[in-house]
Parts: structure tokens; C-alpha cells; sequence
């Protein structure tokens, strides 16, 4: 087996843009909550918005001012040039591909044309919903960077970023690409937020992932990607070994994670024994931890059957940069890259008292220079669609 490599990051989100600014937070322990400003909304519920507008977005990437981009798309070159950037890539080669992934697409751009339509059906830019379709970004930040191998799109939920780096790898192992830019961007837009909101899972105040508390989610915004490449392509010293990865679909229902955390269960197991681990191996696990009462207690059971009573440190950043839906595991597989780079573990936000069912306890305050060897990093989407990643050290 190809042993894949991580030698690019590059992350956007609520709590900084770019690496440094991220992990300076995540080490501040500063989230990005705030109210809604993206758009006018009758809901009062907190969100964790990137901190820049549509213009000045394209101002940071030198893009022309009458074209029109989803923010979805805008976040994506943001987040995939700044890995691009980091790994030294030259797109002129067509062994280097590029596998993105989001869950709304450009539906942020849709409603503006939308607010014109409704009023008159003769009025609108058409422009606006060009970028409509999940692939549409994708395309932008092909074109952005001049990506000229493999180009394609992924779309499950929220597992989306974390299949389109077990793709990228894939297709690294099977020798059809050496190198590959994966990760996801999703935007805030009132279609996520309503929708929801419909389902009865945001919460009206800063979530609490694994508290007894916890009441829902915090939507977020962002955008991350990974730059993979093979041992023979490197163009620098790697950060660190995508070891193992899974996806597990249990499709138990349509929004809701399996009670007994069956697919969760699947595809953390799945993922240990792809890296050619035992669970004992594991030092660090950055859970999907939305706050959902049902997701963490179906996390937590997952977790218990595979570890028992030698539960690794764990934490969820959910209450840092709020669920960035497809672009979840991207952002997040950044700050696992980065944990086994110096060390770290992130703190989980807001938690204060243990599941009396449960009785898991993450980790509450950022800790560094340890030893951290492998991590295991959780992504489940709706239909029950989980994904898991082992991210490892060079010298294991």
C-alpha cells in the first residue's frame, strides 16, 4: 500500500483566515459566535460567520469585480490556494487532481436572485444562479489555480470533506493521481439556517457538545483542504501520514444518528484497522460532537464499544467555528493535522457537566506539546453517511 502523505493546509472559518490565525484562537480559546449579519433573518440564534463580506473576499483574491462567485466559492479559493500555496504545487502537471466537496453549493447566490424573481418574474440575474449547482465551486477554484488533472465534486452531508480526502486518497493509492487538493467549503445561507431550524436541532444559545445540557447545534461557515501526495511526488517535508480511513453508511434515518451508534461505530473500527491499529494506539479523537443530544449520545456509545474503559482524550471545536456542514471535516482535518504536528488537543467549549447515561468528559482546556502519535478524527452526515480519519506521525 502507497503510503499518502499531508504536505498542504489551508483553512478558513469564523475564528480566523488562514492556519496561524486559527490556531492562535483554537490556543485562545476564541471562538467565532456572534449574531447573524450575512443576511436579515426573524431567528435569533448564534452563528459562527467568516469575518469578511463577499467583496472583500474577492479584494484578498484579486478577483474581477463584475464576476459573480457564491460565498461558498469564495471561501473554497481562500482555504485551496493557501494549501496549494504551503505544498509548493505546480497545476501544471495533469497527475495533480483536485476532489471538493459541500453540502449547499452556491445556494447563497440562488437567493439573491430569488429576492428579484419573486417580485418579478422578469427581473433577476441569471448569473446569480450559475453557481447554483455543488460542482460550481468546485469548477471556480479549478479554473482559480489552473488545476488541469482529475476535477470532481462530492456532496454527502456532512461527512462530504472527509470522502473527498478518502477519495483524493484512493486514487493516490490505485496510482491514478499523485497528488490531489481535498477538502470542502460551505457558506451561510437562510436555506441551512431554516431548514434546521425546521428540524428542531439549533440551539438558541452557545452550543455544549457532550454536556448535559446540550440542546443543539451552531451553524457555521468555512472552508479547508489537505494537499495529498505520494511518497515519489513530495514537494516538501510532509506534516504527517493519512494512515486509515472508513465510511460506514448505516442509513438509519434521514437526519438521525443510530441510537446504539452503530455507524459511528463502523467507521472509527474501520478506520483503526485501515491504519493497521489497535484502538489503544489512538491518542486523540476530534469528534463530530455537534451537541445534539442525539448525535453525541450515539457518538458516546460509539466510542465506549470501541475503547471501553481507556477512552483517548477527546474534544469537539463545534463551539469554535459552529458546523460548517460540508466543510466540517476539511477545517477539521486541518486542526488534526496540526495536532499531531505540535502535539495539541483542543478544548471543548461550554462543557460543564457529564451525561449521566454517558458519563464521557472531553477535554475543556487546550493542552500542547504531547505526545501525540495517531488521531482519529469523526464526520457524520445526514442518512447516516459516517467518515473516519487516522492521521499519524512519520516516525510511528
Amino acid at each position: 500500500m502507497r503510503k499518502i502523505y499531508v504536505t498542504g493546509l489551508g483553512v478558513i472559518s469564523g475564528i480566523g483566515k488562514g492556519v496561524k490565525e486559527n490556531l492562535d484562537s483554537l490556543k485562545a480559546g476564541k471562538h467565532g459566535m456572534g449574531k447573524i449579519t450575512l443576511f436579515p433573518t426573524v431567528l435569533d440564534v448564534p452563528v459562527s460567520e467568516v469575518k469578511q463580506s463577499n467583496e472583500a473576499l474577492k479584494k484578498l483574491l484579486s478577483l474581477p469585480p463584475g464576476k459573480t462567485y457564491s460565498r461558498t466559492a469564495l471561501l473554497g479559493l481562500l482555504a485551496a490556494q493557501e494549501a496549494a500555496h504551503d505544498a509548493e504545487l505546480d497545476f501544471t502537471s495533469p497527475r495533480i487532481g483536485l476532489i471538493s466537496s459541500t453540502s449547499i453549493g452556491g445556494m447563497d447566490a440562488s437567493e439573491r436572485f430569488y429576492a428579484s424573481f419573486r417580485e418579478d418574474n422578469r427581473k433577476g440575474r441569471l448569473r446569480d444562479i450559475i453557481s447554483h449547482d455543488c460542482g460550481a465551486s468546485t469548477e471556480m477554484i479549478a479554473a482559480y489555480l489552473g488545476v488541469k488533472g482529475t476535477v470532481t465534486t462530492l456532496s454527502t452531508a456532512c461527512s462530504s470533506a472527509a470522502n473527498a480526502i478518502m477519495l483524493g486518497a484512493r486514487l493516490i493509492r490505485h496510482g491514478l493521481l499523485d497528488t490531489v487538493l481535498v477538502g470542502g467549503t460551505d457558506a451561510l445561507c437562510r436555506f441551512t439556517l431554516n431548514g434546521f431550524n425546521s428540524l428542531m436541532i439549533l440551539d438558541k444559545e452557545h452550543c455544549r457538545p457532550f454536556d448535559r445540557t446540550r440542546a443543539g447545534l451552531n451553524l457555521g461557515e468555512g472552508a479547508g483542504y489537505l494537499v495529498l501526495q505520494s511518497d515519489k511526488s513530495l514537494t516538501k517535508a510532509p506534516y504527517c501520514e493519512l494512515s486509515g480511513y472508513a465510511n460506514a453508511n448505516e442509513a438509519y434515518h434521514q437526519t438521525g444518528s443510530s441510537p446504539d451508534g452503530d455507524g459511528p461505530f463502523l467507521s472509527m473500527s474501520q478506520a483503526i484497522a485501515s491504519a493497521g491499529l489497535t484502538a489503544g494506539a489512538i491518542d486523540y479523537i476530534n469528534v463530530h460532537g455537534t451537541g445534539t443530544p442525539s448525535n453525541d449520545a450515539s457518538e458516546g456509545k460509539a466510542i465506549r464499544r470501541i475503547f471501553g474503559t481507556r477512552i483517548p482524550p477527546f474534544s469537539s471545536v463545534k463551539a469554535f467555528i459552529g458546523h460548517t456542514l460540508g466543510a466540517s471535516e476539511g477545517i477539521e482535518a486541518v486542526y488534526s493535522v496540526l495536532s499531531i504536528r505540535h502535539g495539541l488537543i483542543y478544548p471543548s467549549l461550554n462543557f460543564h457537566l457529564s451525561d449521566e447515561e454517558g458519563g464521557l468528559i472531553p477535554e475543556t482546556i487546550f493542552r500542547s506539546e504531547l505526545p501525540i502519535r495517531h488521531v482519529l478524527s469523526n464526520s457524520f452526515g445526514f442518512g447516516g453517511n459516517n467518515s473516519s480519519l487516522v492521521f499519524s506521525t512519520l516516525t510511528q
